[in-house]
């Protein structure tokens, strides 16, 4: 990890013992269960962006949700801004679990909203760390946070991203999926790659990658049989060699992409990235291949060369670095529309997720206690060709949030605290952080304990709940109007569901939410299995995108009767089902539905 410039370095406050105290006069009183009844003081409404004055800004230390009843969450301030303490009370909930690939941009933000840092303590709210092997998520507690989902190396291993492309191709049309190189995997592929490179011109050129390196580590252009490396696995690729130069220089995009929740899918782009150039200028020769500072744009590689030019500024179009948002600039006046490039790269990302959806959500059901426990940072690497066409080039699952120059700050810095309030981390209550996670063996006790006690009769508002989502789910054609009733009789889940979704979208700071949105109904048909809560939000933004106000007036009147925790007293009375779902259900129960089934769907 290199080191922040001078200047830029923020305290961290470590495991010191602190006096409850200590801090009584910097905030008024708070009630005694010490979680979320906090003054409105401590509250802010809107995240402000950055102050351009020299004194920093003091804000509040949580964020008040958009609708009552509903916790507020943690505020990550920008470098202008100082944050409110928070009583010992509470202060003293807020840990994170460091590790050695924290990135000091992350453990920098944390420590701006007074979070302590720690190796070893297990009662951390949030983590930034290794991705894990699926079965360890069911150590993460339910209040804790970690920036991983089980399953997301489906997309983050070249091989496996590749393999996931060509199975969504296959399935709904190389019209839809075309944005990726012919791709081969080793030794699987062997007589496919050995058929597509006689069937090829002569002067034809291959990149050979390890599935799973990074930071250019292995990767080499070919244009002979013989030059393919023995090792297995293996992933070779047809070449690009019609690249979009600037300054007769090749350059890939970095394109930040965060995923907050898989059912309903949620993500999100970063407005601003990065812009990586090779440092030589480009050639087709054959002779050149050998040359990585002229056919790879990493920087890991690239700052090897002597001849390499930092950037300093973010608007600058210099160096061999720039700003994504520099890059729109410079093709806007060379009079290119960069936002039909941008829609294409949005496009891509989407699809690209969604191929990974499948594993990731059955590896959440399986060992994830609950969706709060997961999100994910991702890395797409982008490439334009002479068209200006973007190809995906690989996923990195641990995108490097290294910032060893104040352009990587200045974009990093923001990315990394926008995404934190767009995480949504709550402070949790007393109890939940005073149980101890359970031991292997005790929760296999109470797992045989549990099947042996009789199960628990379903309430009918859980029965009608799941018959509602089997109702939406079963429909073999589906249109617009069918879907559009799923709005007609909200139930508590669909509540909630609706005020998270609602609740991220104000915290979302520069971020972009790419999915769900008002066109995001073209995309359901990309997804393997369809998902209830896919549909309803999709539908929510179609209905309410133009007036956003109205639908959040709706949600408010729901949450201050308690549906969006199942609790609202009048439940009964107010959610009747339409005719047409009951005169449905029979046929629900006809196309072979088990009630064990029906409680599953969804």
């Amino acid at each position: 990890e290199e080191e922040l410039p001078d200047g830029l370095d923020e305290s961290c406050s470590q495991e010191e013992d602190e006096d409850s105290d200590s801090d009584a006069s910097s905030v008024t009183d708070v009630s005694s269960s010490g979680s979320m009844s906090l003054v409105s003081r401590n509250c802010i409404k809107c995240l402000a962006q950055p102050a351009e004055a020299q004194e920093k800004v003091l804000k509040p230390a949580l964020v008040c949700s958009l609708f009552p009843n509903v916790p507020p969450t943690i505020y990550f301030s920008t470098r202008d801004e100082t944050v409110e303490k928070l009583p010992w009370e509470q202060r003293k909930l807020l840990r994170w679990k460091m590790c050695g690939v924290t990135p000091n941009i992350v453990r920098q933000t944390v420590c701006r909203s007074h979070f302590r840092v720690s190796k070893k303590s297990n009662d951390w709210l949030g983590c930034w760390g290794h991705h894990m092997k699926s079965p360890s998520f069911r150590a993460i507690r339910e209040h804790q946070k970690l920036n991983h989902f089980p399953g997301s190396f489906q997309i983050g291993r070249k091989d496996r991203l590749w393999r996931n492309l060509l199975k969504m191709q296959a399935r709904c049309g190389k019209k839809e999926f075309n944005f990726f190189p012919q791709s081969f995997i080793l030794p699987q592929d062997i007589k496919l790659l050995k058929k597509a490179w006689e069937e090829g011109a002569s002067r034809q050129k291959w990149i050979v990658k390890p599935p799973a390196s990074a930071r250019g580590i292995g990767i080499q252009v070919i244009h002979k049989w013989s030059q393919l490396p023995k090792r297995r696995p293996l992933l070779v690729q047809r070449y690009l060699h019609k690249p979009y130069l600037i300054g007769g220089k090749k350059f890939d995009l970095r394109i930040y992409v965060y995923v907050t929740c898989y059912d309903p899918l949620r993500v999100y782009l970063f407005k601003d990235g990065l812009v990586r150039f090779a440092s030589c200028k480009y050639s087709s020769s054959m002779e050149s291949l050998s040359n990585k500072f002229v056919h790879l744009t990493n920087y890991s590689v690239n700052k090897k060369n002597t001849e390499y030019k930092s950037n300093s500024d973010e608007t600058a179009c210099q160096g061999h670095k720039w700003a994504l948002k520099a890059l729109w600039n410079y093709l806007t006046q060379k009079g290119v529309n960069s936002e039909a490039i941008w829609e294409k790269i949005k496009d891509i990302v989407i699809k690209t997720i969604i191929a990974s959806e499948p594993y990731v959500n059955s590896l959440v059901k399986m060992y994830v206690r609950r969706p709060y426990c997961c999100h994910e940072l991702f890395g797409f690497d982008i490439m334009l060709d002479e068209n200006l066409k973007p190809w995906i080039l690989e996923v990195n699952i641990s995108p490097s949030l290294h910032s060893n120059s104040p352009l990587d700050v200045s974009i990093k810095g923001q990315m990394v605290r926008d995404l934190l309030n767009l995480a949504g981390f709550v402070l949790p209550s007393m109890d939940s952080v005073a149980s101890r996670p359970e031991t292997r063996s005790s929760s296999t006790c109470s797992l045989d304990s549990a099947l042996k006690e009789k199960p628990k009769p379903v309430s009918e508002h859980f029965r009608a709940e799941k018959m509602k989502q089997a109702y939406y789910l079963m429909q073999k054609i589906p249109d617009q109007d069918f879907y559009s009733s799923v709005l007609d009789t909200l139930t508590p889940d669909d509540v909630r569901i609706l005020v998270e979704t609602e609740d991220e979208y104000s915290r979302r700071g520069q971020f972009e939410r790419v999915f769900p949105s008002h066109i995001s109904m073209r995309y359901l048909r990309f997804f393997e299995q369809p998902r209830y809560f896919n549909i309803l939000v999709t539908q929510w933004e179609l209905k309410y995108y133009l007036n956003r106000q109205k639908g959040l007036e709706l949600l408010k009147n729901w949450c201050v009767k308690g549906y969006h925790t199942g609790t609202g007293t009048d439940f009964a009375q107010m959610w009747s089902l339409p005719k047409s779902f009951f005169l449905q259900k029979s046929s629900i129960q006809s196309n072979g539905f088990s009630k064990l089934e029906l409680g599953r769907l969804g």
